[in-house]
């Protein structure tokens, strides 16, 4: 099986950083396209930031110039640099990857448990 687990949440001032990481572990051959979502209190689940294996990345527009998603291949790990964060970011984060498990086998989608960030003053 595989697991990801996301750390690195917590309560912030508006204004300030936090970097989120993703931890895949179990059994890996591979993993395509890691994301990062949100869901927001009495809102949908949106996807955040989005970043190929080769590295490609996309945000959603209300993101862009302020977090950055990065991903280390070798760690099979993931990270979200959020900066200058807002009180609307508030939400649970998870990460979602596609992971290969065996070669030449399809992809399967995993998530994790999620962390909470906490943008308040």
């Amino acid at each position: 099986q595989v697991q990801l687990v996301e750390s690195g949440g917590g309560l912030v001032q508006p204004g300030g950083s936090l970097r989120l990481s993703c931890a895949a572990s179990g059994r890996i051959f591979s993993i395509n396209n890691m994301d990062w979502y949100r869901q927001a209190p009495g809102k949908q689940r949106e996807l955040v930031a989005t970043i190929t294996r080769s590295g490609s990345t996309n945000y959603v527009d209300s993101v862009k110039g302020r977090f950055t998603i990065s991903r280390d291949n070798a760690k099979n790990t993931m990270y979200l640099q959020m900066n200058s964060l807002k009180p609307e970011d508030t939400a649970v984060y998870y990460c979602n990857a596609a992971v290969i498990q065996y070669a030449r086998s399809w992809p399967g989608d995993y998530w994790g448990q999620g962390t909470r960030v906490t943008v308040s003053s």
